[in-house]
Order: C-alpha cells, then sequence, then structure tokens
C-alpha cells in the first residue's frame, strides 16, 4: 500500500508541476488543475487512459514515455504481486488444513512455537510422526512464520480459549505439548486443555521448579522445568566436564547416542537386562519405570518395554539393526 501510494503521489506531483503541457479536452479553457492531475494520474496508472487530459508539449510527452509510463507497468506489478502472493498464501492455507484435517484424529497440538515448541516437534519428526499429525498453536506472527515455513498446520490464536483450542481439534487430540514463555499462561492452558480432553496425554514446560505441583494439579501427566535442567546440566559440566559432555550428547537429537524406548523381542523374553545387546537403562512393566538393577525386572516378562542407550543413527522405536523382522511380544500376542 505504502508503495502504490508513492508511486500514486509521485506521478501526481509530476503532473501537476508540469500542467501547462496537458490539455484537458472536457475544459472551455484546456487547463489542468491540481484534481485534474490525481484523475489523470488514477486513470493513467490503473488503465490506459480515457483521452480527456492529454499531454501536448514535447517534455510533457517525453515525461510520460520515460516517468509515467514505467510508473503505470510498477503500479501494476505491484497491484498484481500482491493479489497473486495473498491467493498462493490462502492457497498454501488451505491446502495445509485439508492436509491436516485428513491426520486430524490421534493427533499432536504443540501450544507454542519458541525454542522449547520446535525443538519438540524436531524430535517428534525425527522419531517417525508425519506431520500432517502436528498442529501449531501460537498467537505471535513470527513463530507462525516459522511453523508455515516448516509446513505445519497453524492455529493462530491463545491457547488460554476454548474456541481456539477446539479448532486445533484438541478433543480428539493424542497429546499436547505446551510450551508458553509464562507459567501462569501454562497452568491455564493445561487446565482448559484437560477440560476439552480428560483422555489426551498432556506435557508441560514450567520456568520454575515451584509451579510443577500447579501444573500438575491442572491436568498435566508429565512436566518439565526447564530452568532446572538447565541448571543440572550447568553444574555437572562444573563439576566433571566429561559427564557434562555424555549428559549434552544424550540431550541433542542426531549425533552420538541416543535415549530411547523399544518393545521387548520374543527372543528377550525371560533374559536379563543387562544380557541384552542394548544398554537397557529401564524396564517399563505395567505402566511403571523400574531401573534395570530392580530385583522385579530380573527377568524380562512379556509386554515389557525397554528404554535404552543405543547409536543415534538407529531408529529409536526399532530393535538393533539385524532383528528389525523379529516379532515383539506384543504382536505374538495379537
Amino acid at each position: 500500500m505504502l508503495l502504490a501510494l508513492g508511486i500514486i503521489v509521485t506521478v501526481v506531483l509530476i503532473v501537476w508541476l508540469d500542467a501547462d503541457g496537458y490539455n484537458d479536452n472536457s475544459d472551455p479553457t484546456n487547463e489542468v488543475d491540481f484534481l485534474d492531475a490525481v484523475y489523470y494520474t488514477t486513470v493513467t496508472l490503473s488503465t490506459t487512459g480515457y483521452g480527456d487530459i492529454a499531454p501536448v508539449t514535447e517534455r510533457a510527452r517525453l515525461i510520460n514515455a520515460f516517468v509515467v509510463t514505467p510508473a503505470r507497468i510498477g503500479f501494476l506489478v505491484l497491484l498484481i504481486g500482491t493479489t497473486l502472493e495473498v491467493l498462493a498464501s490462502q492457497g498454501r492455507e488451505m491446502f495445509r488444513v485439508a492436509r491436516w484435517r485428513k491426520y486430524m484424529d490421534e493427533h499432536v497440538v504443540v501450544i507454542g512455537y519458541g525454542t522449547k515448541g520446535r525443538a519438540a516437534v524436531g524430535t517428534l519428526l525425527q522419531n517417525g510422526l508425519r506431520k500432517e499429525s502436528i498442529v501449531v498453536v501460537d498467537p505471535n506472527p513470527a513463530a507462525l512464520d516459522d511453523a508455515h515455513e516448516d509446513g505445519l498446520a497453524v492455529v493462530t490464536g491463545d491457547a488460554t480459549g476454548r474456541q481456539v483450542l477446539r479448532r486445533a481439534g484438541i478433543q480428539r487430540a493424542n497429546q499436547v505439548i505446551i510450551t508458553t514463555d509464562r507459567d501462569d499462561s501454562t497452568i491455564l492452558a493445561t487446565l482448559t486443555v484437560r477440560q476439552v480432553n480428560p483422555d489426551a496425554y498432556i506435557v508441560a514446560a514450567v520456568r520454575e521448579q515451584d509451579n510443577v505441583p500447579l501444573v500438575r494439579q491442572s491436568g498435566a501427566d508429565a512436566v518439565v522445568t526447564s530452568s532446572e535442567a538447565v541448571g543440572r546440566l550447568l553444574g555437572l559440566s562444573s563439576v566433571s566436564p566429561t559427564l557434562g559432555e555424555v549428559m549434552e550428547d544424550l540431550l541433542t537429537y542426531g549425533t552420538g547416542l541416543e535415549v530411547a524406548e523399544r518393545d521387548l523381542l520374543v527372543t528377550e523374553v525371560g533374559k536379563q537386562p543387562q544380557s541384552l545387546p542394548d544398554q537397557v537403562i529401564s524396564v517399563v512393566r505395567d505402566e511403571k519405570v523400574y531401573r534395570y538393577f530392580d530385583p522385579v525386572v530380573t527377568q524380562l516378562a512379556r509386554g515389557d518395554r525397554l528404554i535404552v542407550v543405543r547409536p543415534a543413527k538407529e531408529l529409536p522405536w526399532a530393535p538393533r539393526p539385524g532383528t528389525h523382522n523379529e516379532d515383539t511380544t506384543v504382536d505374538e500376542d495379537d
């Protein structure tokens, strides 16, 4: 709008200052005043003109040929280009929404697309989740632009409002990740999400450890304290630089070591966790987590899931290379 207005004002001034070089055929005196200059500019830039006002002197004709005509072309290109850009943006948005609604059941809603939100989405994608199964909710235009560039479906608005969450399909979401900038917003968003969807698995991030009980009481299934985690990592790095390096390696996706969860294989039933090729650190049995040395999990049983440390190049949810085609205990039960 500013560029278009600038072109119009410039051409109006050029025509008005050179008014003696123009004839107004509809005026008995043939004089061109300021209003005539505005009229001539608008009809000339938007069309080829009506011919009622025309340049008659050589100077006026040269100015029209080398200034006004290029300005007309620039004005039309600006108008058409902006229109095409808006239409293309709307088309992309409609395509994203259509693609997202196709996978709307049991999807993941990410509230907040800042540093933590982007990292969470990156981890989900690297673990095999489709982009079509992720919906981002954020009121920040910059964050929404980043989500658009990443090919994600976006809902604009404050996640503490029910209508915004309903547009994101929160009532059918399987998981919700909340990473707002303020702990009070996180608590309110968690309450609203839990009221709309009592069954969703909610993971929330808070800045202060004191707010963890409040977020859990609001309905979060898991709470991560970002400031405490960073502080602990800094302390470990200070006490033992090598230990801090290993911990950072485990928290960084795609290089070195990874913490992963996988199903127990049929051939691993009855074995000890320490005897498996993977470095088992915990065993999930009946929805409870046991350390690998706990007497309860001395022998692995059907239906167990393993928390392991493995090379980052391997799929986190898959068995080790060479065993990808083996049945898990869950599959055999089915």
